[in-house]
């Protein structure tokens, strides 16, 4: 029986005998590679999309906590979006030169070699994608079927059973169609920020009436502790991530010169706008003490103020999260791909469909990472391990760009940064990965010590020359591959000698 997404795609699979036919790749001048189907708006949505995540309506509690007042939270949330365009404006110099899917992993394989890029990689696949995409399942689920169970805990079976629906049914859209795909990120990021439209008009209402006592003294009883402040910077700049999405796809995007670093331009003032009001939206309704205990804030934002509408923000909520593990799903697995492109991973994830053009093999194989990831019933404390990691790449990716203006200076650059950019933000990443190591020290360590576990991997899977390599792993990755293409209707795609010419050049 063919897959179903082959049915889906395939719209003249038979000959007149009934026999299953094959295009003739060698008959048509089209390469072997996933089509440019994403558009400048779309490259929009995937930003804002996975930026906005379900936080802002849950718990943007954090900054508040530790900063202690009204005022200096705003500063800090301010403060967060401008540190983060500068990382934004830096991945737009090196997604429009470095014209590559992977997003730092691809940065990181350029500007400091394979090692370095593997356990980044290894990082990923072990703990960040397939974690963060269980948790936002989770959520998801949990807002899905809280309506039924109002007034106690829903059943721990029913919630993982949705969250795996949920991601099966997102990797199963991504599989068929990379439109479908975006398409259902359009969508659903339109809501969500129709939702916190909702939210910030009812705040923007409550302050046109005078309704202003908790913003009379903003700053009264503000934080002066620097350790505090650093913390609340901390919970801001983790709450804007998410801005590097679009580079994990830049080979599919139309026009990335151009369009890379447009969505960008137009992405990060949204959403910093977006969650400024909506914090303002939150203070003008809800005493300190209510935010800081509310569980999902902006369910108590709507318990207070929407009277019988208040059911439209657990719904937001929900399409918030399908939003994000969408965008998350579509990077993780583009990562998988280039990653098995560069011969970091078995070759079966460089497999793209051939009627689809979509990295069917990657999508799967992520797919069933995070179904694994739901039988972790802690699954939450995992996240507590990646945030040294994640800091510390994206610091590193970045540089890579100062590093390369130095080694490559005539590297072609249609964007190039004043360095200012980059160093601040390195500065910022420094600070970032000290936070957790001084405030989280064992989960920060445990974090570190499964990074460090990929180095047998890469020692044998990478470093060693073919003939070296365990004659078990090598036979196991040819029949993988084998069976995959069969499996899937799967080839490996081409390589744009054109895109790279420094990558085409090392080989």
């Amino acid at each position: 029986m063919p897959a179903p997404w082959r049915i889906c795609c395939n719209k003249k699979s038979k000959t007149k005998n009934g026999k299953a036919e094959m295009d003739n790749m060698a008959d048509t001048s089209e390469k072997m590679q996933m089509k440019k189907e994403i558009t400048l708006l779309n490259g929009v949505s995937l930003i804002v999309g996975n930026m906005i995540g379900s936080g802002i309506f849950v718990s943007p509690r954090g900054v508040l906590m530790y900063s202690a007042s009204y005022g200096l939270s705003l500063v800090i949330w301010a403060l967060g979006g401008m540190f983060s365009l500068f990382g934004a404006l830096c991945y737009a110099e090196l997604g429009a030169s470095i014209v590559k899917s992977g997003a730092s992993y691809a940065y990181i394989l350029e500007a400091f070699g394979a090692f370095v890029a593997f356990i980044r990689l290894w990082s990923s696949l072990l703990i960040i994608e397939p974690t963060t995409q269980a948790v936002i399942a989770i959520t998801f689920a949990n807002y899905i079927v809280q309506p039924i169970f109002p007034h106690c805990e829903p059943p721990y079976d029913a919630v993982r059973l949705i969250a795996a629906a949920c991601i099966c049914s997102l990797t199963f859209i991504n599989c068929v169609n990379v439109k479908w795909g975006t398409r259902v990120q359009d969508v659903f990021t339109y809501a969500k920020v129709m939702a916190l439209i909702l939210v910030i008009s009812v705040g923007l209402y409550k302050i046109g009436k005078g309704e202003t006592e908790n913003l009379r003294s903003p700053f009264e009883g503000s934080a002066t502790n620097p350790g505090m402040i650093a913390l609340a910077l901390y919970s801001a700049l983790f709450s804007y991530s998410g801005w590097d999405t679009l580079n994990y796809v830049t080979e599919e995007m139309q026009n990335p010169e151009r369009n890379l670093p447009l969505s960008i331009a137009i992405s990060m003032p949204i959403v910093t706008i977006i969650y400024l009001l909506t914090n303002i939206a939150y203070y003008v309704v809800l005493d300190m003490s209510e935010l800081l205990t509310s569980d999902a804030v902006a369910v108590t934002f709507g318990g207070e103020t929407l009277s019988y509408a208040k059911w439209i923000i657990p719904i937001a909520v929900a399409m918030s999260c399908y939003s994000g593990l969408n965008s998350s799903i579509i990077a993780a697995s583009r990562l998988f791909y280039v990653g098995a492109r560069e011969g970091h991973l078995p070759d079966s994830l460089s497999l793209i469909h051939i009627k689809c053009f979509t990295p069917v093999p990657a999508l799967l194989f992520n797919g069933l990472m995070t179904l694994l990831y739901l039988l972790v019933e802690d699954v939450f404390l995992l996240i507590n391990y990646y945030c040294f990691n994640y800091w510390l790449f994206v610091g590193l990716s970045i540089a890579g760009l100062i590093y390369l203006r130095y080694t490559q200076p005539h590297r072609p650059r249609p964007i190039k940064l004043n360095l200012f950019f980059p160093i601040v933000y390195c500065l910022c990443s420094l600070f970032l990965v000290i936070v957790p190591l001084y405030s989280d020290t064992i989960n920060s360590l445990i974090g570190i010590g499964i990074a460090l576990s990929g180095i047998p991997a890469y020692y044998l899977g990478v470093y060693l020359p073919i003939e070296k390599r365990p004659k078990c792993l090598q036979w196991l990755s040819v029949t993988t591959t084998k069976y995959v293409q069969l499996l899937f209707y799967c080839a490996l795609s081409d390589l744009d000698i054109d895109m790279e010419p420094t990558a085409a050049k090392n080989k």
